[in-house]
């Protein structure tokens, strides 16, 4: 039977859209007793109506009025339903994407499980295990374990731990690199202990930070790059800002959970001597010699060498609320937007400067350098996080993966190898964080999709000899584990699966918590 007055046909739609929309989220369902859904509900005023025609007018008057407010609201009822509808479809979709990330990561883990268990890495194409220096420090597991943590692999994370707890010994006469060692070994002991409170983990981040103190040792408190763990030398004078101010997230985190300030008093101090040596007009360069602290190289970018220091200068900020590194981050980076950053054909891009004078020497740009946005995002400049975003996007689409390094003004490839490398998703997922703009997930898709078509084999995934012909290259690094798949997965995944306000991620993507 027609309903009358024509009205009703509305409420007929309104509930067709929300029942359409209870389809793909439940949770609606609460709502529904709220909604008028017979034309008796919203027509009840006209009911009994006195026959005097004052009175008749008067109620006409009141029934009208009830009928545009229940169309006003019936309206907005059809908007949020379908806003609501769309949001719980992106959401489904999402987690699907991100199981099939977890699966993914599964491949990759279990081919390293099979085929370099108990090693530093695995080579994924020879399906052979790799160490860093003759002897495993157990890379892959220390690195990957947060990231097991995370995804719910409870089994495969109970597994790592085990390996971790009872094999791994930081008592060994071989030199390593401070910077790589601390970035993935402490830093991801330091994650993992504060995820499962197992103080065997805090232990060997307490043996291994008290066995790299011997780095800061030098003239200028600045980090020499190699120190033996069983002996305490030192060597390699010739450094980078990355690997002098790229310590205090680690240090300092292991400073608050074992009451040792030593720890925090180092890594700060490297940090502090690297920024009093920027130039008059704000800038680092490339190479400094620890002994004398004197720049060796004045070239200033943010790729490779330099990026994580502006990094730390802002999440030292953030972690441990030191007004220090707020007032060094507040100092550095106008420089870097003035002197680096550089318009081409409507498009931001960073490329090399001159410390000393800021004129530009190269147009370009590359893998390590798509952090930025992430930094920029997370220090509320998000405006040119979005455009140098784009940029890297582009840069990818190029050939649909990224090549280690471009001249963005040609756009042509300066160095064709890809390594697997996470920064574009982690400033995808940074983005998307803060915008919550759903074509930041469509973009981490895209990469996703990607990454599998040209990077997955029999064995894992392994990293690209060049991008252009995908020809392929044995390698699949720690970080794959520890970073690129993390980022890609807490990207499509539901947001408590990690607490982002409660953590801030070191350069390793290992989430470090507040510790006050």
């Amino acid at each position: 039977m027609p309903l009358r007055g024509g009205y009703s046909e509305l409420l007929a739609g309104a509930n067709v859209a929300v029942l359409l929309c209870l389809r793909t989220d439940p949770r609606g369902w609460r709502h529904w007793d709220a909604l008028p859904h017979a034309p008796q509900e919203v027509e009840h005023v006209a009911r009994g109506m006195p026959r005097s025609a004052a009175s008749r007018g008067k109620y006409m008057l009141m029934a009208c009025t009830s009928l545009k407010l229940a169309g006003w609201v019936i309206a907005a009822a059809i908007v949020f339903g379908s806003v609501g509808c769309n949001r719980s479809r992106e959401d489904a979709h999402a987690r699907e994407v991100a199981t099939r990330v977890r699966t993914e990561f599964l491949h990759a883990w279990t081919n390293y499980e099979k085929y370099a268990w108990g090693h530093d890495a695995l080579k994924p194409l020879s399906k052979t295990p790799q160490d860093w220096y003759g002897q495993s420090l157990l890379m892959t597991p220390v690195d990957a374990l947060d990231t097991l943590i995370l995804m719910k692999l409870d089994k495969e994370a109970a597994k790592a731990k085990e390996l971790i707890v009872k094999n791994l010994s930081f008592d060994r006469d071989v030199y390593v690199k401070n910077f790589e060692i601390t970035i993935r070994l402490l830093g991801g002991l330091l994650s993992s202990y504060q995820l499962t409170n197992d103080k065997q983990l805090l232990d060997l981040a307490d043996d291994l930070g008290n066995r790299l103190l011997a780095v800061f040792n030098s003239p200028t408190a600045l980090p020499y790059v190699y120190v033996n763990l069983k002996t305490g030398q030192v060597r390699d004078a010739k450094t980078n800002p990355a690997e002098t101010g790229t310590l205090l997230l680690e240090f300092g985190t292991l400073s608050k959970l074992t009451g040792k300030p030593i720890y925090y008093e180092k890594a700060k101090r490297a940090l502090v001597e690297t920024f009093k040596r920027r130039s008059s007009i704000g800038l680092v360069g490339s190479t400094i010699n620890v002994e004398t602290g004197g720049w060796m190289d004045a070239d200033s970018h943010i790729s490779g060498g330099i990026d994580s220091y502006y990094e730390y200068l802002w999440k030292c900020w953030l972690l441990f609320g030191d007004k220090d590194c707020q007032k060094m981050w507040h100092a550095s980076i106008p420089a870097v937007n003035k002197y680096l950053a550089d318009e081409v054909r409507g498009e931001l891009w960073y490329g090399h400067a001159d410390m000393n004078t800021g004129r530009l020497t190269a147009s370009q740009y590359g893998a390590l350098d798509a952090f930025f946005p992430a930094v920029l995002t997370h220090s509320g400049d998000v405006a040119r996080a979005r455009r140098l975003q784009d940029s890297s996007f582009k840069m990818w689409n190029m050939h649909g993966i990224e090549p280690e390094i471009i001249d963005y003004k040609t756009m042509q490839i300066v160095y064709n190898g890809y390594h697997l490398r996470p920064e574009i998703v982690e400033s995808t997922y940074y983005l998307h964080h803060f915008t919550h703009d759903p074509r930041y997930r469509k973009m981490g898709e895209k990469i996703f999709e990607d990454f599998v078509k040209y990077c997955r084999v029999d064995a894992g995934y392994t990293a690209l000899q060049d991008v252009v012909t995908k020809a392929k290259r044995d390698e699949m690094e720690s970080f794959v584990l520890a970073e690129t798949f993390k980022y890609f997965y807490l990207l499509f995944a539901p947001p408590d699966t990690l607490d982002f306000d409660k953590v801030v991620f070191n350069t390793e993507a290992h989430p470090l918590r507040r510790t006050d």
